[in-house]
């Protein structure tokens, strides 16, 4: 019998994919990650689910205490980004550091076993041509998360298996019915887990790091208004500013150094280019020269056409067709060619 290992987080959509792996005939073991202390769907209430579905589907299931790592893969990580004017991504930084290499590692080490299953919405194949594992876009585009697994080594996308990445979310729930499921109707997360388990993230980050009073200034220097901490803003922001104008005012750029938020008109807020680090390479082995591309600089922005220009030290120069706003250090670019995703990286400051 096939033994595979699901991250169980106690939703709806990992409990499903483990649903659907048992009636596939694996032998299906639940693991589920202690990230942190408190309230929120990864920790204590999404314990008490995801042990309640295995017993329901008859499974073993496993607990792994990993909050040290947690604390310093995620929460350290973001709140030093915050603290330097960047606005961290910290999902895809989690999914590899924290979620599917201690997962992979502990079913290898533990449980005698080299594949996991998550809930995520994405797909991945194998192309005998190139000899790599690809990433693919999930065929329900509204809860695609490809865009957060761009940092997947080889290594993770040949241990991963997707059992969402063909199914729509309304497919999703309705199995959820059908297998009879108890968190058939518990609530869709919308929210980081930093966010959920504080309320919001300035709550978050309020606890972490204390006010720092300093000066709204425009693009020629002059203040405008006062600030009590540049790690409440982020780039391309409009609302809570507490400032007025004649005209819609925009985050553009957050001075960590001189404590400043320099806000100015959409048009000033708008990039012809970017540099990206920390750059992994996904369905392609990296290319010597220059290619066509469509990109993605947020989770939810369109992708747009673009030449991705390999550097030197992990890093790709991304120049667009046309100028793009709100480009955020600290936020992933991730481009794609179709539904594949070529490669991503972290968008640098400038």
């Amino acid at each position: 019998m096939k033994k595979v290992v699901v991250g169980l987080s106690g939703g709806v959509d990992s409990s499903v994919a483990a649903a659907i792996l048992h009636n596939q005939g694996y032998d299906v073991i639940g693991l589920t990650l202690w990230l942190m202390k408190g309230k929120g769907q990864c920790c204590s209430e999404g314990m008490i689910d995801a042990a309640q579905i295995c017993e329901q589907l008859g499974l073993p299931h496993e607990i792994v205490d990993i909050r040290d790592v947690f604390q310093t893969e995620i929460i350290d990580f973001v709140v030093t980004g915050y603290s330097a004017g960047i606005t961290p991504l910290p999902c895809s930084q989690c999914n590899k550091t924290v979620k599917f290499g201690p997962m992979v590692k502990y079913a290898r080490e533990k449980l005698e076993c080299d594949r996991i299953a998550t809930g995520h919405y994405a797909q991945i194949r194998y192309d005998d041509t190139s000899g790599r594992y690809q990433l693919l876009r999930a065929v329900d585009r509204n809860k695609d998360q490809s865009y957060f697994l761009y940092d997947l080594s080889q290594d993770l996308l040949a241990a991963s298996i997707f059992p969402l990445g063909e199914l729509n979310k309304t497919d999703t729930r309705r199995m959820a019915a059908e297998y009879n499921l108890k968190t058939a109707d518990k609530p869709e997360s919308q929210d980081l887990c930093l966010v959920e388990s504080n309320g919001s993230m300035r709550a978050f980050l309020d606890k972490y790091l204390a006010p720092k009073p300093g000066d709204i200034v425009d693009t020629t220097g002059k203040i405008l208004g006062q600030h009590d901490g540049v790690h409440h803003y982020t780039i391309g922001q409009r609302k809570g500013l507490g400032i007025a104008a004649p005209e819609a005012l925009y985050v553009i750029e957050l001075d960590a150094a001189n404590n400043r938020v320099v806000v100015g008109e959409r048009t000033k807020g708008t990039e012809a280019e970017c540099t990206v680090n920390r750059v992994n390479w996904v369905s392609i082995a990296e290319p010597a020269t220059p290619i066509r591309a469509e990109v993605q600089i947020r989770y939810r922005s369109q992708p747009v056409p673009v030449t991705v220009i390999p550097c030197e030290d992990s890093r790709v120069r991304l120049v667009f067709d046309e100028p793009q706003f709100s480009i955020t250090p600290g936020q992933a670019a991730v481009w794609y060619e179709g539904d594949k995703v070529l490669g991503g990286g972290i968008i640098e400051q400038f």
